[in-house]
């Protein structure tokens, strides 16, 4: 069964530490950092719940062509995302925390310059949905016509959840659920006129009026919630534990993910709700987004196989609308030569990954005496350079299965080759990609340094 998450996403940066003493210029907390972390937040962080869940989810987004955009993608590996361009920065919430208490909140880029475009390929991806949920953080992306479109065809079919923002669009008549929370469901029945807004259960039925949805569930934090349906427009209080919770953030998408967990698996909605609720209790107690289980990262040692890494470092900067510039070698023995062509190669682009030749493939090329370092300790090396993102090993003669692979706009040798010369040129045109050449420095190769160090030993 597939679930898709829609809407906007941002990059959540957790700061901890401890405050000891206060700064000597102000009257301020001095807070020594202990822990950074960082996560997919907004819609991001409902979809890494599901997928933590082993649902299979789909995020469908816009994301912006920065360093916190492909941070962010890669705290969503394992998690397909169909993104078009923001057009903006992406949005950074820094939490700075002392002693597990919040001291300060730092927003950037988080002012909503002007509402992303929705591609053709972001609508496609809502099409096979078992169960939507939208993700709204007020950056634009529900109000456009296009996907409210969308979303108002699949709510006929299928469930779809609406979590709303302050600042973002209404829903679009037809959903199965909105979810608002009190302060936001109060605002929403002033803003529609309906009226001063009253106990929870008049609160939700304006807004289930006012909204044309199928339900409305109104959270009300520690008391629980209130659900109100067409089918059964008589208020429903689903009661939650009572819970000492230090920080909230992340409750609304805890019960939005539950939700379309419950849903998916073909629950009622009143009792889908009434679990909901339960686990965004639940995931309070346990300590809510700073307990959430980290994202397990591949280790970054390739192996004589494709390494995934690299793969997933190519798809995140593409999904950026990034380049992604490639080259390849041996790379015996590391030296000036190799780190002035890679730091020139990696100039070209937005990541530099590089194919290097496996043992076999170097000992076939070089002869019997080579590699003098393995393939994994060449890796690690290659690696420890700045300019270079990732490394795929592969061990054929050529690098053209690798290639093929990667598909890189841009295929880099040194200065001392031919590039409409080489053999993978015309695999590299096939798909649009360039091949180039930079600066070669003579005196200076694997060989010579090799003979070398026969002599001094």
């Amino acid at each position: 069964m597939n679930i898709v998450v829609v809407g906007d996403v941002l990059l959540d940066v957790d700061l901890d530490g401890e405050a000891t003493r206060l700064c000597p210029d102000a009257p301020v907390p001095v807070v020594d950092i202990t822990t950074v972390r960082a996560r997919a937040g907004g819609a991001g962080l409902v979809a890494r719940m599901l997928a933590n869940d082993g649902h299979d989810v789909r995020l469908v987004t816009a994301l912006g062509r920065d360093e916190p955009g492909h941070r962010l993608l890669g705290e969503l590996t394992g998690i397909t995302v169909v993104a078009g361009p923001s057009g903006a920065p992406t949005p950074v919430k820094t939490r700075l925390r002392a002693g597990g208490h919040p001291v300060a909140r730092i927003d950037e880029g988080c002012r909503v310059r002007s509402a992303p475009e929705v591609t053709p390929k972001m609508l496609a991806a809502l099409s096979d949905a078992d169960v939507l949920v939208v993700a709204d953080y007020g950056r634009g992306l529900t109000r456009n016509s296009s996907l409210r479109t969308a979303v108002a065809t699949l709510a006929r079919s299928v469930p779809v959840i609406w979590d709303p923002h302050p600042a973002g669009a209404a829903p679009v008549p037809g959903v199965t659920v909105v979810t608002p929370n009190q302060s936001e469901a109060q605002a929403a029945v002033r803003a529609a006129g309906a009226g001063a807004p009253g106990g929870a259960g008049e609160v939700a039925a304006a807004l289930l009026r006012h909204w044309q949805s199928k339900a409305v569930l109104l959270t009300q934090a520690d008391q629980g919630a209130t659900l109100v349906q067409v089918s059964a427009p008589v208020p429903v209080h689903l009661a939650a534990p009572s819970v000492a919770v230090r920080d909230s953030c992340g409750a609304g998408d805890r019960l939005a993910a539950s939700l379309a967990g419950h849903l998916v698996s073909g629950s009622a909605l009143e009792e889908s709700c009434r679990r909901a609720v339960r686990e965004a209790s639940a995931f309070l107690t346990e300590g809510g987004v700073a307990a959430l289980p980290s994202l397990p990262r591949p280790l970054r040692f390739p192996s004589a196989e494709a390494e995934p890494d690299a793969l997933a470092v190519a798809r995140r900067v593409r999904a950026l609308g990034g380049t992604v510039v490639a080259t390849g070698g041996c790379f015996d023995l590391l030296h000036a030569g190799h780190a002035r062509t890679l730091a020139a190669a990696r100039g070209l682009g937005d990541c530099l990954i590089v194919c290097l030749n496996s043992d076999d493939s170097t000992r076939r090329l070089k002869g019997a005496g080579r590699p003098i370092i393995s393939q994994q300790d060449r890796a690690e090396l290659l690696l420890s350079l700045h300019c270079v993102d990732a490394v795929l090993v592969f061990d054929e003669a050529t690098p053209e299965r690798a290639l093929a692979q990667l598909r890189p706009d841009i295929w880099v040798k040194g200065g001392d080759y031919d590039p409409a010369r080489l053999p993978e040129s015309a695999l590299v045109r096939s798909w649009g990609g360039r091949c180039l050449s930079v600066p070669y420095h003579p005196a200076r190769s694997t060989t010579g340094l090799a003979a070398a160090l026969a002599r001094v030993g």
